[in-house]
């Protein structure tokens, strides 16, 4: 199989392919954003390819079904998601929802419901949409061997997954329900009962550095940045490339400086540099100095020497551990933290970087 990373789910779902007892109701659990959906997809496609071979590891991607199912327009693979609205079922944005897909599978349903115009509304999957499925899985299959729902976030459903206990206790003949989720917690109980579970682990780092070196063309240096900043997420990754390189790292340490020697007029001056950024950017610098602090407090602590650093940002930590104790740096972390939550919400940075400069001068010369 051709999805990024998840070797481990992978191998299992080899093994019910090719033993032929694929589960007629699956669960795949973990982050979007670590390729659990983009999994299930393929493993759909896999299902209806049309040969696959005895042996074969993952869907020909050649076959007439397999060309149809890479494109979400399969007749035999449905699919259910969030939607806004009361009434509202998943067929009426299907366009977008393929749209979407063939952009970037690993997208967070913030992402999704926004492209939807939600705004403010929430997202939900109704008691039509319930209806809906139900009444497409009472068809016979158009021409694949199996008719599959790939329900994605039924954490969504609420109540309304009521609804659908039975069908997916007793569905009809060759019929697969690919449940992929989040959050279990957040599901009914009766339906995980009637699941197999399928669980996801973040992407490595490499992994990570290597799809953004294929995908968006980055060079080596880069796209491992964006692979310790990303945490085994391939949509935060992708969103972070996408996003005007700045440098961080310098930028960080040049802050942290001019904190520490506590001159107003420099940090008036680096603060209206800073606010000029824009918004993006600001939460950018603002992850990566958390992420900067996550390592410079194991190599502090924990006295680690293997950091997910690059050369020049280790050098920047050895040369900052010395005068750094747990609790400069679990402050400074609250810091960071509190103004990742405002910038977010539009806060006016130049006051709020600027009263965070003078805190944390106080908190470098603390002894």
């Amino acid at each position: 199989m051709k999805a990024l990373g998840q070797q481990r789910a992978k191998t299992h779902l080899h093994r019910l392919y090719h033993s032929r007892r694929v589960p007629h109701a699956m669960l795949f659990l973990g982050n979007t954003g670590w390729g659990t959906l983009d999994l299930a997809l393929e493993f759909a496609q896999w299902l209806q390819c049309e040969a696959p071979g005895e042996h074969s590891e993952g869907p020909c991607g050649s076959c007439n079904s397999c060309h149809k199912a890479a494109q979400f327009i399969h007749p035999d693979i449905h699919y259910s998601y969030p939607t806004v609205g009361a009434n509202a079922v998943s067929t009426t944005v299907v366009g977008t929802w393929r749209e979407v897909l063939l952009q970037n599978p690993w997208l967070d349903v913030n992402t999704w419901l926004q492209r939807l115009g939600a705004e403010n509304k929430q997202g939900n999957i109704t008691k039509e949409e319930c209806n809906a499925i139900i009444k497409k899985l009472s068809f016979k299959a158009f021409e694949g061997r199996y008719k599959i729902l790939l329900l994605w976030l039924p954490e969504y459903l609420g109540k309304e997954g009521n609804r659908l206990l039975k069908l997916i206790e007793e569905p009809p003949e060759q019929t697969i329900f690919l449940l992929v989720a989040e959050n279990a917690e957040l599901i009914l109980p009766t339906i995980l009962s009637r699941c197999q579970l399928v669980k996801t682990d973040p992407l490595t780092d490499a992994e990570v550095c290597a799809a953004l070196q294929a995908k968006r063309q980055l060079d080596e240096n880069r796209a491992q940045q964006i692979a310790f900043l990303a945490g085994g997420d391939f949509n935060r990754a992708l969103h972070l490339a996408d996003t005007p390189e700045n440098d961080d790292a310098g930028l960080l340490l040049d802050w942290l400086r001019k904190c520490y020697r506590g001159n107003g007029i420099e940090l008036v001056q680096w603060t209206e540099h800073f606010a000029k950024l824009g918004r993006e950017n600001q939460k950018q610098f603002l992850q990566y100095a958390l992420h900067f602090m996550h390592e410079l407090l194991a190599m502090v602590v924990a006295r680690k020497t293997t950091l997910r650093l690059r050369p020049d940002e280790l050098k920047t930590a050895q040369n900052m551990a010395g005068i750094m104790t747990f609790e400069k740096i679990d402050q400074l972390v609250r810091i960071l933290g509190e103004n990742s939550y405002y910038i977010e919400r539009n806060a006016n940075p130049k006051i709020l970087f600027l009263d965070s400069s003078i805190q944390i001068n106080r908190i470098l010369k603390s002894t």
